[in-house]
Order: structure tokens, then sequence, then C-alpha cells
């Protein structure tokens, strides 16, 4: 057995393994096999325990069939019951000849001899009425038709006679095979724990040299996850994948111990850097004092922009007045909104202010049409993605056109996605264009006029930064001169679209 255990031990853990499941599986098999054929076998002689009361029943149900043929064909003298007539004589007269013809003291076997030769005579009878049918003598196949009658309700007595003693006999036999059936299902609940208790034997004997190394290797990883890197786990004698890993965990170890080492040498050099290095922060401390007061503060442009537009309300400046506040409005957003989140709404007036201030500038030759769903305004975006595109738009589509300059802004939802979409009817764009933009590739010509490449592809790769997924934005123009059309598809999950439903009474 030690042999056999420790040239098992060699073996890798998958050949264990096959190896164990093998045994298993044949000692289960072989009890399967055994059971199957004791049931199987048990169930074949209950089948045939009433195989005599079927036959009896079938030789009484043709005798009928065979009579009732006879008074057709005496009723009607049609060639269809004649045939019908000898049709059921042939079947019936195969069913006598299985009954015994023979004298004997068994019962059974008598009343079978007188049903056999009771049988005949009614055969012979029978024909003889029909000859004596197609023949005209009235009387004398009405007397034989009444003998040949009388004939089969002896037999049919007889027959049920014998149906009775076949059905005690096998009432008898069938209780003890219903005995024998259950002893069958004891030896079959014996013969399962059997093989249960085997498996066990085999699983106990197969694996003890599999878990003992696994249970140390477990140990001692605990060991190591506390703390103590002074383990060292014995290797196994066996030569499997847990050997393996066994002295791979040893060098791993060692390794640690080492790495641990080097970390605390680093550990005390990078003490000695950052000592410097706050020697060096500390002389740099009053020349960035310096430097951050000469840089302009946020605001002190907002509170003069605010000032300017308090002084344009007491002269009665209307125009200056909400001017100077769009502008105030604008730059606190792009300020404030440097993180990287915002709402729609807030995103969708930025674009109203930069429209207003570039309309100033521009005389009011900005057409701006604006078709919004205000109960979107609550969805969370991330910021600046709007205004770029509208940027864009006017400064590479229509600022140099010689037509009516158009800038279009709609904010829909269609299927939990937020659709943005910026248009204009300005130069246009090429497809070849428009595949370098979404490449990215755009960046490489911003020299050029018409490059709107650079704000595009800063939105591009921030939405899909933010919502981790691709395809979001999309760019469609017919050719030059014919406008371009920028859509932003925003990913509304359910939660979102519950929150800003209920924000605005949807």
């Amino acid at each position: 057995m030690k042999n056999l255990l420790s040239k098992f031990g060699n073996l890798s853990i998958q050949t264990k393994l096959t190896t164990l499941f093998l045994c298993i599986a044949l000692n289960i098999f072989a009890m399967d096999i055994f059971v199957c054929f004791k049931v199987n076998n048990s169930i074949y002689e209950i089948n045939q325990v009433y195989s005599s009361n079927v036959d009896t029943n079938q030789l009484n149900d043709t005798l009928n069939e065979m009579q009732s043929n006879l008074f057709d064909y005496l009723s009607t003298r049609s060639s269809s019951a004649l045939e019908s007539y000898y049709g059921s004589e042939e079947k019936y007269n195969d069913y006598v000849l299985e009954l015994n013809d023979s004298a004997t003291d068994n019962e059974v076997l008598n009343l079978e001899r007188d049903i056999h030769y009771m049988s005949q005579t009614y055969i012979e009878s029978a024909d003889k009425t029909i000859q004596e049918k197609r023949g005209g003598d009235i009387e004398k196949y009405k007397t034989l038709y009444e003998k040949t009658n009388q004939t089969k309700q002896y037999i049919t007595e007889n027959i049920n006679n014998l149906n009775n003693l076949h059905f005690k006999q096998n009432a008898m036999q069938y209780t003890i095979l219903l005995g024998e059936l259950k002893r069958i299902e004891w030896i079959s609940f014996g013969i399962v724990l059997s093989a249960a208790a085997i498996s066990l034997i085999f699983i106990y004997m197969f694996t003890g040299n599999l878990i003992a190394p696994l249970i140390r290797l477990s140990e001692s990883a605990r060991k190591v996850a506390g703390g103590d890197f002074s383990v060292q786990i014995e290797i196994p004698s066996s030569k499997d994948e847990i050997a393996s890993v066994t002295v791979a965990f040893n060098r791993m170890i060692i390794s640690i111990r080492e790495y641990i080492g080097q970390i605390k040498l680093n550990m005390e050099k990078e003490k000695e850097m950052q000592e410097r290095e706050l020697l060096m922060e500390t002389h740099l401390k009053d020349a960035q004092l310096k430097y951050l007061q000469a840089q302009i503060n946020p605001h002190f442009l907002f509170n003069s922009l605010n000032a300017g537009v308090q002084l344009a309300e007491m002269e009665d400046a209307e125009k200056t007045c909400l001017f100077l506040e769009r502008m105030a409005d604008f730059f606190r957003y792009n300020v404030r909104k440097m993180e990287e989140e915002t709402t729609l709404g807030e995103e969708v007036e930025a674009v109203d202010n930069y429209i207003y201030i570039m309309n100033v500038r521009f005389s009011g030759e900005i057409q701006y049409e604006r078709k919004v769903d205000n109960s979107l305004f609550a969805a969370k975006v991330p910021s600046m993605i709007l205004q770029p595109l509208v940027e864009n738009a006017l400064n590479y589509g229509i600022h140099d056109i010689e037509w009516e300059k158009k800038i279009s802004l709609e904010v829909k939802c269609r299927k939990n996605t937020i659709i943005l979409t910026v248009a204009d009817n300005g130069v246009g764009m090429t497809k070849e264009r428009i595949r370098e933009v979404l490449r990215g590739k755009a960046k490489e010509k911003t020299n050029e006029k018409d490059s709107t490449g650079i704000g595009i592809d800063n939105v591009k790769s921030r939405l899909e930064l933010y919502y981790k997924r691709e395809n979001l934005l999309l760019i469609e123009s017919d050719g030059m001169n014919k406008g371009t059309k920028i859509t932003i598809y925003i990913p509304l999950t359910g939660g979102e679209k519950q929150d800003v439903s209920n924000t605005f009474g949807r």
C-alpha cells in the first residue's frame, strides 16, 4: 500500500484526480449494472404474471366475434359476413390449438382440455350450420345454430372458470413478486450505501497525500499575511504541482525579505532627499508668493464687471448693462466650471450668453434658433461640451460666409438618450475632413482656416472618458457650403431619468 501511495504521489494532480474519478465511476457503474439487472428481471416477471388472463380474454373475445359473424351470415347471407366468419374462425382455431389437449391432474390444464375439445365441436357445428344455410334447409340450419349457440355458452362458462383460476394463481404469484421487489429495494439501498462507503475509502486513500501539503501551505500563507516572513515550508516528497508551488512559495518569501530590506534602504535615501527639497521649498516660498500676487484675481474681474453693470443701470444704458451682465455670467461659468461635471441647464445658459456676446460683436448678424426641452436641464453632463461646438460653428462655419448666418441648438430625449444638436448653415465639411476630425487627426491642420477639429476633438475625448463609451459624437455635412450638424448622444440611466422627471414634474 505504501509503494502504491508513493507512486501515486509522484503523479500530477490532474492524473490523480482522473484516477480517483475513474475508480469511483467504475465502482458506481458496477453497482448500477447489478441493481438494474435485478430490477429489470423483477419487472419482466411482474409483466408476465397476468399474461395468461390476457390470453384467456383474447380467446373469449375471438369466440364472441366468431359467433357474431356466424349470426350476421345467417341473417344476411352476405359474402362479406361469410368472409369475416372464416377469418375469425381461423384466428379462434389458432388460440384453441395452443390449449392443452391431454388428461392431467392439474385443474387448469383439465379446463383447457375441455375448452379445446368443446371448441372443436363448436367449430364443426358452426361449419355445418353454414353449409345447411347455403343449401337452403331452414329447419336444419336453425337446429344446428341453436346447438352451436349452446356449445358456445358452455365454452364461455369454462373460459370464465379458467380465467378465474388463472387470476387466483396470478394474484398469488404477484404477491410473491411484490415481496421480491421490496427485497430488491432494500438490497439496492444497501448497494448504494456500500458504493458510497467504498468511494469514501478511495477518496481518503488517494487524497491524503494531496491535502496535507495544501494545509501546510495555507498555514504558512496566513503567517505571511500576518507579517511573519521567517516561515519556511518543508518541501513534500511528491513531484506534483503542489511540490512546485511549495518551492516557488519558499523562493517568494526570500524575495520578499530582500525586497523589504531594499525598500527600507530606499526610504532612508528618500527621507534625505525630502529634507533637502524642504530646504529648497523654503527658499522658494517668497518668490512664489510674489508671483501669485502678480496674477489676475478672477473675482476682481467679476466684481469689476458687476460694477460696470451697476454703472450702466445708473446711466440707463440697458444694452450695455445686459452685455456686461452676460459677460460676467459667461466668465464666471468658465472659471467655476473647471471641474468635470455640471448640469445641462447650465451648459445651455452658457451657450445663450456666448451667442448674445458674439451678436453684440457681429452687430446682430447671427440668427440663433433654440429648440430645447427644459425638463432635461437637471441632467448631469461634462462641463464645456456645447459652447466649444457653437464657437467652432461661428469661427469656422459662418464667420466669413456672404449669406445669412444661422446657428441652431436642439435638446431632446429619445429612448433614454439625450440628443444635443448644434447646426450651422456655413461652409460645411467634406467626408474626408469629418473622418479626420473623428479620428483626432485634424490637430495637425490647426493653421488652416476651416479647421474645426481642435475643439470638437477635445469634446469628443472628454465625453468618451466621462461615459466610458465610444461613438457619442456624430458630425454630418452634405458638402461644401451646405452647413454642418454636430450631434452629441448623452446616455441617460434609469436613476438619472427618474431624477430629471421628478425635478420638473413629468
